[in-house]
């Protein structure tokens, strides 16, 4: 006597929230890297001046904007 079984309907869900899972960590982490470029950009916008009144340095810009970007 043989026995068949078919697997997929056991995977299928796990498969499913796998892909489910990627695609929401893909999709948080293009939107980490878009608000990275937005605030570094707003941040090169400023002046020497304006970042010495904040008590920023130019080679400060991209750890601040890595760093807000992860909080928003």
């Amino acid at each position: 006597m043989a026995f068949a079984f078919d697997t997929t309907s056991f995977d299928a869900p796990l498969r499913a929230a796998t892909r489910s899972s990627l695609s929401a960590r893909w999709m948080a982490r293009l939107e980490r890297n878009r608000r990275f470029r937005r605030t570094l950009a707003e941040l090169n916008t400023l002046s020497d001046r304006e970042l010495a009144d904040l008590g920023m340095s130019r080679s400060m810009l991209r750890s601040v904007a890595w760093e807000s970007s992860a909080h928003t």
